[in-house]
This record gives structure tokens, sequence and C-alpha cells, in this order.
């Protein structure tokens, strides 16, 4: 039995698939204590990612059962070799970012610790065994980042770009179309500089214009994208493709220009936002961004003038972090802004993000959309859950269908829905008809 937890972003949920790829003699556990080898694929971004894989690897030996095998995996073991090596005798197995496609060796070998010099990137044949849907997989197009952001560590760790081929991808796509997957969500570190270190120019639009014409992909959306490679052409791409949805997720981190100069963000204020404008201005469209409140070098006015960006810009979603200072980051050396202050900071973002949210939401009111029914909904039995297809899965919440007009119930079907009302934070629907 193999009990197994993937921890942070969907990037690392994408590696941990292919493990369970490489361990499907095993029969898949919820209960630790039941499971004979366990796996946590950590993260190890920021503070609260580390905290959270370090209590998750404690909490699972103190469940195993006897002469079970604890095997720790990702991103905080690649970054902390040496520390977590000497500070956690309570894992049996070791290994990095390199080795995903060796784990049943590793296991079998029972090695105590073992980290290749290359970061592992899924392919074609990395025979992932696909989790959470029967209709969405994830397609990691790259690994590794070339930006030189002051406050992430992740190029320390996951080294320089490194793009799969258009083949690569094409050719995973029509597999998992084989096996009924119909909609795609394609990631990376940095998403909008996939393909320049294999000579493409604009890598994503090359990506549009292989994807569309694969028979059976309905759905299909780029996350990640960085504004200073993010291009005029890719968005307008993006909007006039029939398969991917109008759908841009660009964290700006800041609009100050003198913060984002300290980030090291490429991009000041102004093309920022026009790059943000133009994704305003396509029809329907859906924009989502993050926020670091409290970087070193914050002022009151530079967190003033992005509360007031966002204020204005109503961002359809956004997510607030609070600054971490990591280590082996040029912003680890800067003066920090106070606790007290970044928390103070992040209460206020949080409130402008729910208002914003909630301008969003009512904005859907009246409208008839396309969603996948998910299943029962959190709120009762006789009431489903739907995703409209602009949001992405796991992100953006859910539709409440509280009428399905008599319509066949199929979970993962695709129909059509009008949006009837907003209650709190979430909206109601009425199926319209099956698509």
């Amino acid at each position: 039995k193999l009990h197994l937890v993937s921890l942070g972003c969907t990037k690392n949920l994408v590696d941990s698939e292919v493990m369970l790829g490489r361990l499907r003699e095993y029969e898949i556990s919820d209960d630790a204590s039941t499971a004979d080898v366990i796996i946590v694929n950590t993260c190890g971004f920021i503070d609260a990612a580390k905290e959270e894989s370090i209590n998750t690897i404690l909490n699972l030996h103190e469940d195993r059962k006897e002469n079970s095998i604890l095997v720790v995996s990702g991103c905080l073991t690649e970054r902390y070799q040496e520390e977590l090596q000497r500070d956690l005798p309570e894992v049996d197995i070791f290994t990095g970012v390199g080795d995903y496609e060796q784990i049943d060796k590793l296991i079998a070998q029972k090695r105590g610790a073992t980290f290749s010099p290359e970061v592992y990137l899924a392919n074609e044949n990395s025979k992932r065994v696909i989790t959470g849907s029967n209709t969405h997989a994830y397609i990691k197009m790259a690994e590794g980042c070339n930006q030189a952001c002051s406050f992430c560590a992740i190029p320390s760790f996951k080294g320089k770009l490194h793009s799969r081929t258009l083949l690569s991808i094409e050719k995973e796509v029509k597999a998992l179309v084989a096996q009924g997957f119909y909609e795609f969500s394609f990631i990376s570190q940095d998403s909008s500089s996939y393909g320049r270190d294999i000579g493409l120019k604009d890598g994503l639009i090359d990506i549009i214009k292989t994807v569309e014409p694969i028979d059976g992909v309905k759905i299909a959306r780029i996350l990640y994208l960085y504004p200073s490679t993010t291009s005029f052409e890719l968005i307008d791409a993006i909007a006039d493709s029939k398969i991917f949805e109008t759908y841009y997720d660009m964290p700006i981190q800041q609009i100050d220009d003198a913060i984002l100069k300290i980030m090291r963000r490429g991009f000041g204020e102004k093309k920022t936002i026009e790059l943000l404008e133009h994704m305003k201005s396509k029809k329907d469209a859906f924009i989502r961004t993050s926020i670091i409140a409290g970087h070193p070098g914050e002022s009151d006015e530079a967190f003033e003038r992005v509360c007031e960006f966002l204020r204005e810009f109503n961002f359809d979603r956004f997510n607030v972090f609070l600054y971490s200072n990591e280590e082996t980051t040029p912003a680890f050396t800067m003066k920090p802004v106070e606790e007290e202050i970044i928390e103070d900071r992040v209460e206020v973002l949080e409130d402008i993000a729910y208002e914003t949210t909630q301008i969003s939401l009512k904005n859907m009111i009246g409208k008839t959309i396309q969603v996948i029914l998910d299943g029962k909904s959190d709120e009762h039995e006789y009431i489903l859950s739907a995703r409209p297809t602009l949001w992405a899965k796991d992100i953006d919440g859910d539709v409440l269908i509280n009428d399905t007009s008599d319509l066949k119930i199929e979970f993962g079907g695709l129909y059509e829905a009008k949006i009837t009302e907003l209650v709190g934070d979430r909206l109601l629907g009425t199926l319209i008809k099956t698509i």
C-alpha cells in the first residue's frame, strides 16, 4: 500500500503523478497508518510552505506502521539536503527534484539519499497517473526559470529554463485525449518564457497553434505568465483561440516603479499596466494576479499605490503573499519591513481581494456560460458543484447548481448554465442544456 502527499504547486503535482505512475503495483491508501510506503513531495518556496512540509513529515511519521518506508522528495529536500538529512532521522529515503522517475528503484534498494544533478522534467513517456479528475490534466511545459526576482529562491534549486519540445507536448496531449481527458492547463515557473532556450521566439503562441488542431481538446488555459516575457501578440492569440480560454494569470507582485525595480521584475508600472489593459480589452477576459506584501523597501507610499491600483483595476482574482525572507535570494540582506506592518498590509490587501472578487462574481449574474459538472457540492447533497470553463481548476472556485432542469446528470460533463444569483461568496446557477 502507498500513501502519497503532494504539497505546494501544480507543477509539484505533475511530479507526484509521475511517481504514482512508477508505483502502479501499489494500492493507494488514504490512511497513512496502513501504508507500506509513505511519500511526501515537499514544497520549499517560502517559510509557510517549508513549515507545512516539515509538519506533514513529522505527523506522518507519528502515524506510520512498523517497518514502513518514509520517503521525502521535492523542492524542500533539494534546497536543504544536508540539513534535513541531519535533522530528520525519521525519514528513510531522501531525494530531490531529479529522481521522480527512479522512485521505484530507490524504494526497492532502500537508498538513504539520492540527489541527481539534473532537474527532472516529465515528458510524453512519463506514464503519469492523473489525479483529481477524469477530464482535466496539467501539462508541464518547462522546468527552471531565467528570471532574477529578488525574493525568489526557485532558480537556486530548479536551475535555468529547460523547455520541452512542441512535439513532446503534442504527443502527451494526444495520449491523454485518448484516455478521455479533454481539458488541459499548461504550466511552468515562467510560462511566457517557454521555448526561449530551444529557439522559439514566442513559444506559447506555438503551443496554441500545436494544441488547437488536436481532435478531442475542448478546453485549455495557460497559467503563470511573467510581465516582461508576455507579448501583446500572445494576449491576442489567447483571446482569438477557440480552444484556449481568455484567461490571463500574470503575477505582478507590486505596481510601484521603485519597488518593482528593487524586486528586479524587469518591467515597470507603465508597461505592466499596458499589458493588463490589453488583456482587459478582450471580450469576457478573466484576469488573475498575485501580490507580495512587505518586500524590503516597500514604503507606505508604495503600499498605498498598489492598493489604489488594485481597487481601480478590479482583478477577477488575486492572491496575497506575506513576504518571506529567503536566505539564497538578493532580498535576504535588505533592510526588512517590520513584521507587524507586513501583517497589517496583508489584511488590507485581503479585504481588497474580497471586494474585487465580489464585483467579478456579481458581473456574472444573468449570464449564460459553459460549466463542467464536478459532483455533489459541499453545501448539500441535492446541490451540485460546477466550474465555469473560464475558471481554473482548484484555483478559482465553483458555482452551485440548484436547478438541473431535469437534465441527465453526468459528472465531468459539459453543460450550458445560467447564473441566477450570488449568495455570500457563491454563485447559484441553473443548468440549461447539455453540450
